[in-house]
């Protein structure tokens, strides 16, 4: 071997041992920082979840959607092809693991509120089981309305080429299909769950749609970043929202949130309306008539009637050339 080998190699242990005994040094501090952590544990200004029934998802909720989509769209999302010889088996064994997975999330959220807040028993496994029951028998009625769905986007955009490629790509679709799935969910009164379902949408697509928003039948979303649509919102039939829009709530003042929490703060949109990038409808007495265009980046915080078209008035351009 070389000097030259020998010099590299010297010099790499010892650059090595060096950042070893600095790893060493930094962790020998650690101590100390976990003390001063625990020592605050107790500030009731702050919040702990400790000595509470945690909740623990032995399947993902990402694992539990994928294995909603596999039953409202069969063959799409299978792992294996379905045909006249195994689709029986094949969907009786989905549907079944799909029940028990259900069961066992809706079981472990309704314990934990159960035990953290002090509630009266509520049998909770019995229940989870009954849901989870409850949300099965009604898949083949929201089968029919997310094959709506479809078909009014793949209708309103030249740009689809199959409503395979909407099923399959459609970010809005997506978020649509958990939506559906969670605000099932969250009129069978399950906590938390539905919420945590339709913000892992949130954080897949960029679509924010509360699992308390009423949406009718053919709805439909396009490209859709950027969307937020409020727990109160009310959406009627054939209504197409892009992206960057927001149905929400007006700025509350302070204190204000018990007074309202349960008080209609969104928009109504009416049946047949777009509403095009950007726009912004806000306030729970705020009702878009049937029929109506709301036109890109429009801020609306009243109602306007039926057959109205919104828009902000074209901008002048100014062009400056450069010689």
């Amino acid at each position: 071997m070389s000097k030259l080998d020998m010099t590299i190699m010297t010099s790499g242990t010892i650059s090595c041992k060096t950042d070893q005994d600095l790893i060493s040094e930094h962790r020998k501090m650690l101590p100390a920082v976990i003390d001063s952590i625990l020592q605050k544990i107790d500030d009731k200004s702050c919040f702990a979840h400790i000595g509470d029934q945690p909740i623990h998802f032995s399947t993902s909720v990402h694992e539990m959607i994928e294995k909603f989509r596999e039953v409202l769209f069969p063959g799409y999302f299978s792992k294996e092809k379905l045909d006249g010889a195994n689709l029986k088996y094949s969907m009786g064994q989905t549907v079944s693991q799909l029940h028990d997975i259900l069961a066992e999330q809706i079981t472990h959220v309704l314990r934990h509120d159960c035990l953290r807040y002090g509630q009266a028993c509520s049998e909770c496994e019995s229940n989870g089981y009954k849901v989870a029951l409850k949300t099965i028998e009604r898949i083949p009625l929201l089968r029919n309305i997310l094959s709506e769905d479809v078909r009014a986007a793949y209708e309103g955009d030249p740009a689809a080429k199959s409503h395979d490629e909407v099923i399959f790509s459609y970010p809005g679709l997506y978020a649509i299909t958990v939506y559906r799935i969670a605000h099932i969910l969250h009129e069978l009164k399950v906590p938390q769950l539905p919420r945590i379902m339709t913000e892992h949408a949130h954080s897949r697509t960029g679509i924010d749609i509360h699992p308390g928003a009423t949406i009718g039948q053919r709805f439909v979303i396009d490209h859709g970043t950027g969307i937020v649509i409020g727990e109160t919102s009310l959406i009627g039939d054939n209504v197409r929202i892009y992206q960057n829009v927001t149905i929400g709530a007006l700025s509350l003042p302070p204190g204000a949130g018990e007074k309202l929490r349960d008080a209609k703060r969104h928009p109504t949109i009416e049946n047949d309306v777009i509403v095009y990038s950007g726009a912004t409808i806000l306030g729970g007495d705020t009702v878009i008539g049937a029929g109506s265009v709301i036109g890109g980046n429009v801020w609306l915080t009243q109602s306007i009637p039926p057959e109205t078209k919104v828009f902000i008035e074209v901008p002048k351009l100014i062009y400056r050339y450069q010689h």
